[in-house]
């Protein structure tokens, strides 16, 4: 299968992601700003997830710019990413809704570990399927930017529990911040 068709597939299924995921942002109750104020939590969150989302398809576009060949397992790890993004309008409009319980910013704090999970082994099973010595291989045989962001997403959940539940979307905006900017070293690699 030519890796195209994986690119394209990925792309569809994210832009009806972030599309269900604004159809879950409802207007406000009154034409007013006061009432745009007493929903702002739901904005941000919602933000946040865009974002989310979007910075996922960007480090997915740049990682595929490396990849020659996809396998079975590439499409397997692929899906898993897609499943664990499809959670993100879901868990956006429970924690908009309950920002500061404990239940919606952990299963939030899960689906962002998922995803990261998933991402990491769609990097190993890239780098599998085009060897060790290819450009993916060499770029991302030591990748400590993915272990830092599954370790930080277990911290979230951690600190979630301990500490106040909105400290799961404060460490997973930290998160965010490490992948805003795609890795560079793809960029130079071309």
């Amino acid at each position: 299968m030519p890796k195209s068709r994986i690119e394209a597939f990925t792309d569809a299924v994210i832009a009806i992601i972030m599309t269900l995921l604004v159809l879950e942002l409802h207007e406000p109750n009154s034409p007013n700003w006061s009432a745009f104020l007493d929903m702002h939590h739901k904005f941000i969150v919602y933000l946040i997830s865009f974002v989310s989302l979007a910075i996922y398809w960007n480090n997915h576009h740049h990682l595929f710019q490396l990849v020659r060949k996809v396998d079975g397992w590439v499409l397997w790890s692929n899906n898993l990413l897609i499943l664990m993004m499809t959670m993100f309008p879901f868990v956006t409009a429970w924690v908009g809704d309950y920002p500061f319980e404990w239940a919606p910013q952990a299963l939030y704090g899960i689906v962002t570990l998922g995803t990261d999970v998933a991402y990491y082994l769609l990097v190993r099973a890239l780098v599998r399927a085009n060897g060790e010595d290819s450009k993916i291989g060499q770029l991302f045989k030591h990748y400590p930017k993915s272990y830092l962001s599954i370790g930080l997403a277990l911290l979230a959940l951690l600190l979630g529990k301990l500490i106040a539940p909105i400290m799961v979307l404060v460490v997973n905006v930290l998160i965010l911040l490490m992948w805003f900017i795609p890795e560079k070293a793809i960029e130079k690699s071309l």
